[in-house]
């Protein structure tokens, strides 16, 4: 894996490229300290900023989800929320909510709003409320290094597998899917569309559909690409994405 960002855009949008396979390693694909705002060690605060953490390590596992709200004063109120892949075994989804958690503490530190992904989870948190809202702020880019050989034909099929993903998750409860198409020859296309269940469904899918509309800006004739985002993202590969 070999990422570089670009120059970031008014909505902290970065680029990264990344070689042929995906790496399923303990290291994030990306992270942002989004909040000006510092809080400090002994702070009430930093103490529900750590029962939060602790309350997610047990409400995410089960169902792959889960967010909390820990404090009883607005101004000192932590807000999180957790993610797991739609595939992911209980047991991974909890060591990367964990590590996520650790992680966002090591590189924001004092910060009162920090998101971090990695191929297993997200993990967000803020001392604002933002659960039921699309994040529009926090996002990246991941694209294959490769191109195909026909960029107008493979863009069309890309389109099409992930916009009937877009539907199929926005309509799920977990609000997840994941499907594929066949390509002429031996080949086929893996898509992946899944948002935080702290959205409806037609939020979901307002969220996945915008995600998607960005493919062209980020991975026009790409093998693979992914657009990921605080509330949503969506992702194609010409291999498997999930666990077998």
């Amino acid at each position: 894996m070999f990422p570089f960002p670009i120059k970031p855009t008014l909505l902290n949008l970065f680029l990264l490229c990344i070689s042929f396979h995906a790496s399923h390693s303990v290291s994030p694909l990306f992270h942002f300290c989004f909040s000006h705002e510092n809080y400090t060690s002994n702070s009430p605060y930093a103490t529900n900023l750590n029962q939060l953490f602790s309350l997610l390590y047990t409400k995410v596992p089960p169902s792959g989800f889960g967010l909390a709200s820990v404090g009883k004063g607005v101004a000192d109120r932590a807000n999180g929320l957790a993610l797991c892949r739609g595939d992911v075994a209980t047991t991974n989804c909890e060591s990367c909510v964990v590590e996520a958690s650790k992680k966002l503490q090591e590189r924001c530190p004092d910060k009162k709003g920090a998101i971090v992904w990695y191929d297993y989870c997200l993990l967000k948190y803020s001392n604002e409320y933002f659960f039921g809202e699309i994040d529009t702020k926090n996002k990246f880019y991941m694209i294959n290094i490769y191109d195909v050989d026909d960029p107008t034909s493979f863009n069309s099929k890309v389109n099409e597998l992930l916009s009937s993903l877009s539907h199929e998750a926005s309509g799920t409860p977990e609000l997840y899917a994941i499907g594929e198409l066949k390509l002429e020859g031996s080949r086929t296309l893996y898509g992946l569309a899944q948002c935080t269940r702290d959205l409806l469904g037609p939020g979901c899918k307002k969220c996945l559909d915008d995600a998607i509309s960005e493919i062209p800006n980020c991975c026009d004739g790409k093998k693979g690409g992914r657009v990921v985002g605080g509330s949503c993202y969506v992702r194609y590969e010409l291999y498997p994405i999930v666990e077998a």
